[in-house]
């Protein structure tokens, strides 16, 4: 992110969001599927399945790779989450409360995953597949670079 912010509070919103969400569409944020939630929003970095598989389980409890992922696919259906290809990870969805095609910006230095939402981006991509003939069946728009934070600290090193 470009600017400093208070992340408890980012990811309060986030699972109020959440909450608000899934009460609207009438399907069940379970506490596990809140807890994947919150773990992936402890950063704005793409979090592995088997990170969470290990941050959520215990010395007396060990949660089960088929667990975390069912609780991912629904976070996905609801679109409270983008799964990053490039990086086999996950990472928390800005603008839940609507379907969108998400173009995310990852900086190669940090980490840190921003989103960005611009419908003129996918309409963009449809004219162009349309013009070409070709059926879009899945858009993933990832871009590699680097964040303000990290271009600031490269100018000053």
């Amino acid at each position: 992110m470009e600017h400093e912010h208070n992340h408890d509070a980012c990811i309060d919103e986030a699972l109020a969001r959440a909450d608000q969400i899934c009460a609207k569409r009438g399907v069940k944020l379970t506490p596990l599927r809140r807890q994947v939630l919150e773990e992936i929003w402890q950063s704005h970095e793409a979090v592995k399945a088997y990170d969470l598989i290990r941050q959520l389980s215990s010395a007396d409890h060990t949660v089960k790779p088929p667990t975390v992922y069912r609780a991912l696919d629904f976070l996905l259906e609801q679109g409270l989450i983008h799964r990053i290809e490039s990086l086999n990870g996950f990472v928390g969805c800005d603008r839940p409360h609507k379907r969108h095609q998400s173009q995310l910006f990852i900086c190669r230095a940090c980490g840190q995953v921003s989103e960005c939402g611009d419908d003129s981006v996918s309409r963009a991509l449809d004219r162009e597949a349309e013009r070409q003939g070709f059926l879009v069946e899945e858009r993933i728009v990832e871009v590699r670079g680097l964040c303000a934070r990290c271009q600031t600290q490269d100018k000053v090193n």
